[in-house]
């Protein structure tokens, strides 16, 4: 990808269809528009997947908080977002295998009742799935539950049923997207920021002015329809386009800390089932770290949200509720907080109670299309939906969505023995090979190969993790890094992982920037 290019295309001629926003939804939108064989453009005012989409909690699910209040609640919405999740989970899974997995989950019973209440809605959550389900769930005794995760207190366990979700790497997903949308023609462009539409004589929205915030320079796009995938953002752009748009957002506020490795160090996560706060809680293994999370609290819209004291205590206190070492603040390798977009469709009193499922509005006057709402799991369906409704306003007869299928970059003829390949070919630690295929799929070897140019990019960036300088070279080239935060926050994830490490990595990535 090349960014220079693809801003010289801006003003060149006009798109069918302009995307705003470079998020899993905005990106989803770009790849599904390109393979429907629209001209597509999208841009993205910070970097891809700076916001919600790469501070996640990293699951690929269905929801099994939300099928509990489609029970209670009799909800059928809930009831067809959590079937239409589990769906696309098995999607998720098979389109990018080298940055999905399968996960195993653990929630802990204290008495009998409990372990066949969970028992049950955890087979419902299996009915549901169908032939796409990854595993059944199992209702485990204590001593089986010890064998998984010994780590556990035991005072008031007493059982504990196992389920299956999936996991992703959300940043590099939301990457492999806007890869693939450019492989497929689409030009996308990071760090590019809407400032003002421009109207057709009928009112519709015609013309874009945006600037390119690295170089303060300006450029106007002209295309038949403009698609709001900003997320929490959604209802600027909205009032952008009509200042008599009324606010549609609700956001809320998902806090995670991150902790060693050693405090849960198996394959399989916990699921704490009830918080005091009527919450449910994760504490997971990711990428040789534990995180946990997450908090559920209305906010504010902020383009830089951090975990306040009181999240991470109120993290650290249910982690030593439930491990029967205790951890102190001091353990806190590092903490992240993302801002879900909740429709407000109703007068629910908190964002807990709102459905997360998704809705394409489109302006009576301006026709700008909004796509509000949604998770990371249903971004695919968020995407087709839109994509659909740009296809009716243009009258677009190849209007079949092409992406369930469709293999995203990195993916094509990945297979899971992919690091032992590597780490033969070119002499690397088995830690960093593995690292490679999980990061990069198939597109590995290309990092790899800028090592044999330069044996010095062979080099860590940080003792403790396998990141290597030929990386960020790879990033600057290929991947459209422009800053030291798009790759130490993006494309590699340090930044959400260690604090302490990603100050040490800074200056080696800003030099091998230059």
């Amino acid at each position: 990808m090349n960014r220079d290019a693809f801003l010289e295309q801006l003003s060149a001629e006009p798109f069918d269809v302009c995307i705003i926003g470079g998020g899993a939804t905005g990106a989803g939108c770009a790849l599904d528009a390109a393979l429907r064989g629209l001209k597509v453009c999208l841009i993205e005012k910070e970097d891809f997947a700076a916001q919600t989409s790469s501070k996640s909690t990293k699951l690929i699910h269905g929801g099994v908080r939300y099928l509990e209040q489609a029970v209670k609640q009799l909800s059928p919405d809930q009831f067809r977002m959590v079937r239409k999740a589990l769906h696309e989970r098995r999607t998720l899974l098979q389109n990018a295998p080298h940055l999905t997995r399968p996960l195993a989950l653990l929630t802990p019973c204290h008495n009998w009742w409990e372990g066949l209440y969970y028992t049950i809605g955890l087979k419902m959550y299996d009915w549901l799935a169908g032939s796409r389900n990854i595993q059944p769930s199992r209702w485990l005794s204590k001593s089986k539950v010890m064998e998984l995760i010994p780590q556990l207190q035991t005072q008031h366990l007493h059982s504990a049923v196992l389920y299956y979700d999936g996991q992703l790497d959300d940043a590099r997903f939301a990457l492999a997207l806007i890869k693939s949308a450019a492989k497929e023609g689409a030009v996308v462009i990071n760090h590019t920021k809407a400032l003002e539409f421009g109207y057709s004589k009928s009112g519709k929205v015609r013309k874009l002015e945006v600037q390119d915030t690295l170089t303060g320079k300006n450029y106007s796009l002209t295309a038949k329809v403009f698609v709001n995938a900003t997320g929490p953002f959604a209802d600027h752009i909205r009032t952008m386009a009509s200042s008599k748009a009324q606010p549609r957002m609700r956001v809320s506020r998902g806090s995670h800390i991150i902790l060693e490795k050693q405090h849960l160090p198996g394959n399989t996560a916990i699921l704490v089932p009830k918080t005091d706060d009527g919450r449910v809680l994760f504490l997971i293994p990711w990428k040789e770290q534990v995180l946990v999370g997450t908090t559920d609290l209305e906010d504010q819209l902020n383009d830089r949200p951090m975990p306040t004291e009181a999240e991470r205590k109120y993290l650290i206190d249910y982690v030593n509720r439930y491990l029967e070492k205790p951890i102190t603040e001091a353990e806190v390798k590092a903490g992240f907080t993302g801002q879900r977009p909740l429709i407000e469709a109703t007068f629910a009193r908190e964002t807990k109670s709102l459905v997360r499922d998704h809705e394409v509005e489109i302006d009576d006057k301006t026709k700008l299309i909004s796509i509000l709402g949604g998770k990371w799991t249903t971004y695919r369906l968020m995407a087709s939906d839109t994509i659909d409704a740009v296809c009716e306003l243009l009258k677009f007869q190849n209007r079949d969505c092409l992406t369930e299928n469709y293999l995203l970059s990195g993916a094509e003829k990945y297979t899971p023995d992919l690091f032992l390949k590597l780490q033969e070919e070119y002499e690397l630690e088995e830690k960093i090979a593995r690292h490679l295929a999980r990061t990069y799929g198939t597109e590995a070897r290309k990092v790899a190969d800028l090592t044999r140019e330069n044996p010095a990019l062979k080099e860590l960036l940080v003792e403790y993790h396998p990141f290597i300088q030929a990386e960020v070279v790879f990033a600057r080239a290929e991947e459209m890094a422009c800053t030291p935060e798009d790759i130490l926050y993006r494309r590699l994830g340090l930044g959400l992982m260690d604090e302490e490490a990603t100050r040490q990595a800074y200056r080696v990535v800003e030099r091998l920037l230059k």
